[in-house]
């Protein structure tokens, strides 16, 4: 069969199949309708008709499988991503606390959304990832003249006054008895923060590590244990040996030699050596320490307040208030206050705009985390909940948070205070009496102080050696 029709020639073969079948596709909105292109057999689509393709080499690689644009309903040529979410055909009615401080999370904006910070922008890139469109407004709460409510806000989303709350709106249990939350899309909790200040280092920097007290104490212990080790070597050991006033030389030598590892005497007692052995341990654990502390206060802040966390904050009787900055760098003494206790995030927020010149000390002494308020059972929860996951997984919501927040210039502070010393004056005080002073005032002492030793260890040879004869004359009696 063969002849022309209305959309041109129709053949069909032997079996009835349309020979070169070719179809308009046809593009249909509002009250008329666009040819936005062909398909057929031969071609597969494409916007230049068949019976041109058909003079051609036949070419269905997919770079020329394509039609004109399409317009959707709404006279756009924007891809729908599905049904729109039902509300009676009226977008939801989103309120936003108008805050008169920490503006990025929240604030008025003479944009087309009226609102900006990085709540906004977590909820409107979650809402981008939702399988359907969630037509919104927005709508301030408050007056701009100080902070609203928001218990009040959070009631009139369950009131039905508004759909939905987006916001720095802290998930609390009263709070969800009301209303649904999201999943947090940011963590919150309360935090202690106090003023810090750089440490100017000077010439006598490496005095620093320890007190007046235990540099005197650890002095006086050098030279005690180099006494301890002359009065078992001195009378067996040539190297402890001369005249008095290489005697003292040689045990001040020995004594703070010891603290470098860097004594060249050798030790021939057994009582000596094992003196040695435990000093050189405890030599070991003071130059540790003394490096680990002087490094800290060479290179980390020090804290201007004595609290370093909750439990030094409630014993304190120092003032905390809200007036951050100015009561921070005024102290308790100028009537500021010694530390501000306030939401994690709202600290980052200060400690990125008074570039780190604050810190917090100890850790978060509650846990929560900031969500979107729906009203009951509203099914977006769980979409925008679902969303929210996805943005952190893919580190979206990370970027957002360092859009607005970086605070990559406080990453290097610390949580510890900055002076570790390893004995305090008090506790040696009551853990040990401060040793006399041996330090000979003249040769006569130094003779007569060798001459009492000498006189001691020589009747402690005697008696040895005579309990040795008794004992050799009781065996050969026995034998004989």
């Amino acid at each position: 069969m063969n002849f022309t029709g209305l959309t041109g020639q129709i053949q069909f073969d032997s079996e009835k199949n349309l020979i070169l079948p070719a179809f308009d596709i046809l593009n249909i909105g509002g009250n008329g309708s666009q040819r936005i292109g062909y398909w057929s057999n031969y071609s597969g689509l494409s916007v230049i008709a068949p019976e041109i393709l058909y003079m051609r080499s036949p070419n269905t690689s997919i770079s020329n499988q394509h039609l004109d644009n399409v317009i959707w309903p709404g006279e756009t040529t924007k891809q729908p991503r599905g049904w729109v979410f039902p509300n009676n055909g009226k977008p939801l009615r989103i309120v936003v606390p108008y805050r008169v401080s920490y503006l990025e999370y929240a604030t008025k904006d003479k944009g087309p959304l009226g609102v900006k910070g990085y709540c906004i922008d977590v909820f409107e890139a979650a809402v981008k990832l939702l399988p359907y469109v969630v037509p919104h407004t927005y709508t301030l709460y408050g007056d701009g003249l100080r902070n609203p409510s928001y218990n009040n806000l959070v009631n009139d989303v369950a009131e039905n006054k508004y759909d939905a709350a987006v916001g720095d709106i802290i998930i609390i249990t009263n709070r969800t008895r009301i209303v649904d939350f999201t999943q947090p899309y940011m963590e919150s909790g309360l935090v202690i923060v106090v003023p810090v200040k750089e440490r100017k280092s000077s010439a006598w920097a490496f005095l620093r590590p320890f007190t007046v007290e235990m540099w005197c104490i650890t002095g006086l212990f050098f030279l005690f244990v180099g006494v301890v080790v002359w009065i078992f070597e001195h009378r067996m050991n040539d190297e402890f040996r001369g005249p008095p006033s290489q005697q003292v030389t040689t045990i001040f030598w020995f004594s703070f030699s010891t603290m470098f590892f860097a004594h060249r005497e050798s030790i021939v007692s057994t009582l000596g050596c094992l003196v040695l052995i435990l000093w050189l341990f405890v030599v070991l654990i003071i130059n540790s320490s003394y490096t680990a502390s002087l490094t800290s206060i060479l290179m980390v802040q020090q804290l201007t307040s004595n609290i370093k966390g909750i439990d030094s904050l409630i014993t304190s009787t120092n003032s905390i208030g809200e007036e951050y900055v100015d009561a921070l760098h005024k102290g308790p003494k100028a009537g500021g206050v010694a530390a501000i206790v306030d939401e994690l995030p709202y600290i980052e927020l200060l400690l990125y705009k008074t570039n780190c010149k604050f810190r917090t000390v100890g850790q978060e002494f509650t846990k929560s985390g900031w969500g979107f308020a729906f009203q009951r059972d509203s099914p977006l929860v769980v979409d925008l909940s679902t969303a929210i996951l996805r943005l952190s997984e893919s580190g979206d919501l990370q970027r957002i948070h360092d859009r607005w927040i970086s605070l990559d210039r406080c990453s290097a502070q610390v949580n510890q205070a900055d002076q570790n010393v390893l004995f305090t004056p008090e506790d040696e005080e009551q853990d040990m009496d401060e040793p006399e002073s041996i330090r000979p005032k003249s040769t006569s002492r130094m003779t007569s102080f060798t001459g009492f030793v000498d006189k001691k260890e020589h009747e402690v040879m005697e008696s040895i050696k005579r309990k040795s004869d008794s004992k050799q004359q009781a065996s050969q009696h026995s034998h004989g």
